[in-house]
């Protein structure tokens, strides 16, 4: 499958003649319409010479990077980490990132459609705390584990362009193998409730899926109860099951992500920056961010962007 990305048009609002833009949003498209349904896509890049990003996000997809050869820079979240071949980048949706590849790198890029990944972190625990916070994962300590990981990308490759019969199951099933090496491989300490039923785990995923699409918003939690078709006392206990986290706090850490990464990445001022995310009052979003992180926000973009 022939893929791109395309630079979506970021939110904007007028305030007097001082337009607000936000963090560039990429969509991958497909060329031909009649694979507009594809969940998972490998790719092969080869660049000659040095190649670079800006900062940006992929909204609707989550990506795994295999770096074969070569070395660069990952700005993840305004955080620099310095990766050399063969390793692995993760990119979870919304995470901005940017990449400064160095001469010649080989690399293989495993883009994920948000809504299958999520059916895919449902079947175990871990999986969610690989894709919870984007990371490097080196391979330098084990060459045999690079060799492994890389036949199974190939293998990935030949099952999602396949037509042989249960292609979406065999994709699946190698998925679920790539992500389980990751995660062995990147020996994560444990960060959700091994023991809350699948049922929370779930519900909490699609909660989640809920913020993300409005956290600007500032909707009451009931409503979110009501567009999830469970009450409020059951999304509060699956949270505290699934996620240890209230509902509120659930809301408030997405709120505080984004105004991160528009403080570090975006050309808004603070105010600017508190009305785009459903503040009535720059003041309030003020007080709110030095709650929840411990500094004002523009004492934050000052020593990031430092």
């Amino acid at each position: 499958m022939a893929h791109g990305a395309m630079i979506s048009k970021p939110p904007r609002k007028t305030t007097g003649e001082s337009r607000l833009t936000a963090v560039p949003k990429v969509r991958l498209y497909v060329e031909r319409p009649e694979e507009e349904n594809w969940f998972v896509h490998v790719g092969h890049v080869t660049e000659r010479g040095r190649w670079r990003t800006e900062p940006h996000a992929h909204p609707a997809y989550g990506q795994l990077i295999f770096v074969r050869n070569g070395r660069g820079v990952m700005n993840l979240e305004g955080r620099s980490e310095p990766f050399e071949g063969p390793c692995a980048l993760l990119v979870p949706t919304e995470c901005i990132h940017g990449l400064d590849y160095e001469i010649d790198v080989d690399r293989w890029v495993v883009t994920i459609e948000v809504s299958y990944l999520t059916q895919v972190n449902a079947k175990l625990h871990e999986f969610i705390a690989l894709w919870s916070s984007p990371r490097m994962i080196p391979f330098a300590h084990s060459a045999d584990a690079a060799s492994e990981f890389y036949a199974l990308i190939q293998r990935l490759k030949q099952e999602v362009e396949s037509d042989a019969v249960g292609q979406v199951t065999g994709t699946e099933a190698l998925l679920t193998m790539l992500l389980l090496t990751l995660i062995r491989e990147a020996r994560l300490e444990q960060t959700v409730n091994d023991s809350a039923p699948r049922h929370d785990v779930r519900l909490v995923e699609r909660f989640r899926k809920l913020i993300d699409e409005h956290y600007r918003s500032n909707l009451p939690l009931q409503e979110y109860a009501s567009m999830l078709a469970v009450s409020l006392v059951q999304l509060r206990a699956a949270c505290a099951s699934a996620a240890e986290k209230s509902p509120a706090k659930m809301i408030h850490a997405r709120i505080i992500t984004e105004a991160k990464r528009e403080l570090i990445f975006g050309d808004m001022s603070v105010e600017q920056i508190a009305f785009w995310l459903g503040f009535a009052d720059a003041a309030y979003f003020t007080r709110f961010f030095r709650r929840e992180v411990g500094q004002a926000p523009s004492q934050f973009r000052s020593d990031a962007r430092r």
